[in-house]
């Protein structure tokens, strides 16, 4: 229980400031498209230089949690993803939005977003040294299977047809090799200089999202505004604390796939909470309504990404392994001011490392409140008629792209995949399964090439990655998820024909 000892820290005046100023910042970094908590923390970065460390340190935490939270913003409202952690989000909170319960969705993902993002601290607190060692029984072999997992898991986030889900996901593999080869250095579908490094993710996820929404609005034309105007209706926070806890299997879901998720190194928000809305659309009696503005969807969603940071920080702190690419840039804000994680962090500095954990726990409840605060203001964006909202929406789209690395490829490349998806969601495919086949490719290529170098050099391909119980427990995931995403695409399919004879 040393953590007490040290919470009084985090409200001294100027620690608590700090903290202010970073979940509000966060926030509003997060609802930028563009803006990832990766790059929001990294921009902070130099503000620390004359802070004490521990100060600093809490800047860059309530930072990374509120902005994972303040993505949520952007992908109910423009339908864009503030990062990658909230592509899920956007699966349900944007339809909600646009039937006027925008300011519903926001509550019930600030609620959640607090809900996970606590609970993922309190496992930071209390479960830190045997999370450190089960996160380093992950191997390449798990890794690799673990996005393959990933991968099955596409097949079912498209509601409308397992087939086009996974060819959406093949597509978003295929886009994940273009570039060098990171092991043999070999150029790969290069046909354009913007491509030399690869397609940044932000970029493709800004043209994915926001560039179909857009073309969408222009193709309707110039039309009456009263007529594209949304109400929005009032909800108060009372109704959405009842909605979250009549919702608790899709929060609980969501909150442990999260914290799981989070402990791997290397995984990312992204993924657990596009497997977290996977899981609870599989367990949930009301599954054929995901898709279609259910609130379940974005409290598993949201619970799931926030639930993931306190854990992805327990390798970083334990073994100065950065659990994800936000951990690696704490990192360097721990080494800026001479102090090295590991084993003997919590003995050499207990007070700048529990301070740190404990501003989190705090900044989550702050997240929470400065969010529900700003739902209903926020909310309102839903009112602007569709022909100002697509100039807004596009001008957000090349600002975003050009900003990540200051580069018109990434524009170019953000405007190219945006008129491709375009084209494919007028015949069925969804660009939520094409992102995370973008994003777990590499993932996928890179264990499964270490892993091969290694069995290689043991006892061969099948023994390593078939073999010991980790493998055997995620290889039979992967089979049920197939299973279980095939057997659902027959049972609708039959509902159907039978409705269909019925109404003959």
């Amino acid at each position: 229980m040393e953590f007490i000892y040290y919470f009084g820290n985090v409200f001294e005046p100027v620690s608590f400031a700090l903290l202010l100023v970073g979940t509000i910042g966060g926030l509003i970094l997060g609802a930028t498209p563009g803006l990832s908590p990766t790059m929001a923390v990294a921009l902070l970065i130099p503000f620390t230089f004359h802070l004490e460390a521990t100060q600093g340190l809490i800047l860059l935490g309530a930072a990374y949690t509120s902005t994972v939270a303040g993505g949520a913003v952007s992908a109910i409202l423009l339908k864009i993803p503030g990062a990658p952690a909230n592509i899920a989000t956007t699966l349900d909170g944007h339809t909600m939005a646009r039937k006027g319960q925008g300011a519903k969705a926001l509550q019930l993902s600030f609620l959640a977003s607090a809900v996970g993002g606590i609970f993922g601290v309190l496992l930071l607190i209390f479960l830190t040294p045997v999370l450190a060692q089960w996160a380093l029984a992950f191997g390449p072999s798990h890794l690799f299977w673990l996005a393959i997992l990933g991968v099955t898991v596409i097949g079912s986030l498209d509601s409308r047809s397992v087939v086009k889900g996974l060819l959406s996901g093949c597509i978003g593999l295929w886009l994940a090799t273009i570039g060098f080869d990171d092991i043999m250095g070999a150029q790969r579908f290069i046909f354009h200089p913007a491509l030399g490094g690869g397609i940044n993710i932000i970029a493709a996820l800004i043209g994915l999202f926001a560039i179909p929404q857009v073309l969408t609005m222009f193709a309707k034309g110039r039309t009456d505004n009263s007529a594209e105007v949304i109400e929005v209706e009032k909800h108060s926070i009372v109704d959405a604390f009842r909605e979250l806890f009549k919702r608790t299997r899709a929060l609980t879901i969501g909150t442990i796939t999260g914290s799981i998720v989070g402990l791997i190194p290397g995984v990312g928000g992204q993924i657990a909470g596009l497997v977290a809305y996977d899981q609870s659309k599989k367990f949930s009696p009301e599954s054929d309504k995901f898709g279609t503005g259910h609130s379940e969807g974005v409290i598993a969603a949201e619970s799931a990404n926030n639930a993931m940071v306190g854990p992805s920080l327990v390798p970083l702190l334990t073994l100065s392994i950065p659990g994800s690419p936000t951990a690696a840039v704490l990192l360097g804000g721990l080494l800026i001011h001479g102090i090295f994680p590991g084993s003997d962090l919590f003995d050499n500095h207990p007070d700048v490392a529990w301070t740190f954990i404990n501003s989190m726990l705090i900044g989550q409840v702050l997240m929470c409140l400065f969010g529900l605060y700003v739902a209903g203001l926020a909310a309102r964006v839903a009112k602007v008629p569709q022909s100002v909202m697509a100039a807004v929406v596009l001008g957000l789209a090349v600002f975003g792209s050009y900003s990540v690395q200051s580069s018109m490829g990434d524009v170019y490349v953000m405007a190219a995949l945006g008129i491709m998806m375009y084209f494919l969601e007028r015949y069925g495919f969804s660009a939520a399964p094409l992102v995370l086949g973008l994003i777990l490719g590499p993932i996928a290529e890179a264990n499964f090439i270490q892993g091969s170098m290694i069995a290689n050099a043991t006892d061969g391909l099948g023994q390593y990655f078939f073999a010991g119980t980790l493998n055997f427990v995620l290889i039979a995931i992967v089979i049920l998820s197939i299973g279980y995403s095939a057997y659902m695409e027959l049972r609708t399919r039959r509902y159907i024909t039978k409705e269909e004879v019925m109404n003959l």
